[in-house]
C-alpha cells in the first residue's frame, strides 16, 4: 500500500510547503503552518458543472441576452447593497465580528422570503435547532416554509438540498462545514476551499442563491484562504461596534451590481431595522458653533451620505507630535497638515492632531480632503465653520482643490437636508443645474476655501 503524502498549509493564506516552517513565506505570519494529508490524488472529488448542456465554446454574439430576475426582500437597504436584489444561483459571502448580528440579519431575510411563499433552508453548524428557534421567537419569525437544519457534514447537507430544493439557502457558518474526503479539521484552508467549491456547484447547477457566513480574523478580514473571496459572487462585510446600535452592511465585491455600496441598520430588541436616511442619523448630534467640525458629502457606492468630520488640534508636549485618525486613512492627515503648513502658512509642526469621522463610518474617497483640511484649520484657529456649509473636494500637494465625481448627487443630498452653501472645486461648476435653495461656490485653492468657510 502506497504511503500517503502530507504537506503543511498556512491557515491564513493557504501557502503550501512540503516541510514545516515557523514563518509562512506567503503572508509572513508565525506558527500558522499545519500538517494536512495531500488529497490531490483523490478520485472522489466533484467536478464543477456549469449547468449548460455543452462545454464547447460559443460565440459571444450567439449567446442570447437574458435579464435575470432578482429576488427582493422587504429591506430596501439590503436590496441596495446587493445591486437590486438577490440573483438566483449566486453565492454570497457575508463576514463580520462575532456578535455583530450576521445570523440575526440572515434569519430576518429568510423570514421575509418565506413570507413570500418561498421555500427557505437555514443550515446552522454552530447552533442546534432549538437554539435557532429561540432567536426566531425573539425576531417574531412564524413562516411555515422556513426549514431549519443543524448539520455540519456537507454530504448530508447536499442530500437535503437536493431533496427539498429550496429557493434560498443560508449556511452559518462555512468554518463549521466539512467534507469526509478532506482529512483536515473543519475550518482549515483545505476544508473551507473544498466546501465552498461544492456549494458553488450546487448554487450554479440548482439555480439556488446560497448565503454563507464567514468568520473574521483579528485584523477584520474573512478567515481562510484569500481565494475564498475570489470564488464567491458577492462579498459583504457587516461592520459596527457591538456597544453601538448602528450596523453597516458594506459590499466590497459584487458581480451583479456596484461595489462599495453601503446599507445602514439599527439594532433593536426585536432585530435589525433599516435606516432609510443615514445622513440625518449621522448629523443629529452635531454641536453647532464648535470649532473643528465640518460636513462632507461622501459617495458610498451610488448613494451620497452626509457625515461630520471632527478635528482637535492642540500643542504637543513631546518632540514628535501625534497624528491620530479614526474613520479615514491616517496617512492622509500628515499629508494635509503639510499642505496647510506650506501653502496656507499654519504652523502645525508642533501640534497634536486628532481626526474623527462621527458615527463610526469609514471614508476612503479623496473628496473628503477639503473637509478634513478645513476642520484642521478651524480647530487650530479656534474659528467655527458655518453650520449650513458643506465642503467637497480633493486637495493636491500644491494646495489646489481638484475635481470630484458625482457632484450633482452630493449637492442634491445637501439641499434635501436643508444646507445653504456648498464649497466645491471650481472645475465642477459646469455642466449641471444647481438645485433651488442652495448656493454652490467654486474654489481653486485651499486658501480660498478657508477664507470663505471660516467665520471671523
Amino acid at each position: 500500500m502506497a504511503k500517503r503524502k502530507s504537506k503543511f498549509v498556512c491557515q491564513e493564506c493557504g501557502y503550501e510547503s512540503p516541510r514545516w516552517m515557523g514563518k509562512c513565506p506567503g503572508c509572513h505570519t508565525w506558527n500558522t503552518m499545519v500538517e494536512e494529508l495531500d488529497a490531490s490524488s483523490s478520485k472522489n472529488r466533484h467536478t464543477f458543472v456549469t449547468g449548460t448542456k455543452s462545454n464547447k465554446p460559443e460565440k459571444i454574439t450567439a449567446i442570447a441576452s437574458q435579464k435575470e430576475p432578482r429576488i427582493t426582500t422587504s429591506m430596501k437597504e439590503f436590496n441596495r447593497v446587493l445591486g437590486g436584489g438577490i440573483v438566483p444561483g449566486s453565492l454570497v459571502l457575508i463576514g463580520g465580528d462575532p456578535g455583530i448580528g450576521k445570523s440575526t440579519l440572515l434569519l430576518q431575510i429568510s423570514s421575509q422570503l418565506a413570507d413570500k411563499d418561498l421555500s427557505v433552508l437555514y443550515i446552522s453548524g454552530e447552533e442546534s435547532t432549538r437554539q435557532t428557534k429561540l432567536r426566531a421567537d425573539r425576531l417574531g419569525v412564524t413562516a411555515d416554509s422556513l426549514y431549519v437544519l443543524s448539520e455540519t457534514n456537507l454530504l448530508d447537507i447536499s442530500n437535503q438540498i437536493e431533496a427539498i430544493k429550496p429557493s434560498f439557502i443560508v449556511i452559518d457558518s462555512i468554518q463549521t462545514i466539512y467534507r469526509d474526503e478532506v482529512t483536515s479539521a473543519p475550518g482549515s484552508v483545505a476544508q473551507v476551499r473544498e466546501c465552498t467549491s461544492e456549494l458553488m456547484r450546487l448554487a450554479k447547477t440548482l439555480h439556488i442563491p446560497i448565503f454563507i457566513v464567514g468568520h473574521v480574523t483579528k485584523e477584520g478580514a474573512i478567515a481562510g484562504p484569500r481565494m475564498l473571496e475570489h470564488m464567491v459572487d458577492v462579498v459583504l462585510y457587516f461592520e459596527g461596534e457591538r456597544h453601538h446600535a448602528f450596523r453597516i452592511l458594506r459590499g466590497v465585491k459584487n458581480r451583479f451590481g456596484s461595489t462599495n455600496e453601503m446599507g445602514i441598520f439599527e439594532m433593536k430588541e426585536e432585530g435589525l431595522r433599516e435606516v432609510l436616511n443615514p445622513s440625518e442619523i449621522f448629523l443629529e448630534e452635531r454641536s453647532e458653533g464648535a470649532a473643528g467640525s465640518t460636513i462632507v458629502a461622501s459617495m458610498e457606492g451610488t448613494r451620497p451620505v452626509l457625515v461630520e468630520i471632527q478635528a482637535l488640534i492642540s500643542p504637543s508636549s513631546f518632540g514628535n507630535p501625534r497624528r491620530m485618525a479614526t474613520g479615514i486613512d491616517h496617512n492622509r492627515v500628515p499629508l494635509l497638515m503639510a499642505v496647510l503648513e506650506k501653502r496656507v502658512g499654519l504652523m502645525l509642526q508642533n501640534q497634536d492632531a486628532y481626526i474623527k469621522v462621527a458615527g463610526g463610518v469609514k471614508l476612503d474617497e479623496p473628496a473628503i480632503d477639503l473637509a478634513v483640511a478645513v476642520s484642521i484649520a478651524s480647530s487650530f484657529r479656534d474659528q467655527a465653520t458655518n453650520a449650513e456649509d458643506i465642503f467637497i473636494g480633493e486637495v493636491g500637494l500644491t494646495g489646489e482643490v481638484r475635481r470630484v465625481s458625482r457632484i450633482e448627487q452630493r449637492v442634491q443630498e445637501a439641499a434635501k437636508l436643508g444646507f445653504k452653501r456648498v464649497i466645491c472645486p471650481q472645475k465642477n461648476m459646469d455642466g449641471w443645474t444647481v438645485p433651488k435653495g442652495i448656493t454652490v461656490i467654486g474654489v481653486d485653492t485651499v486658501q480660498e476655501a478657508l477664507e470663505i468657510g471660516l467665520t471671523r
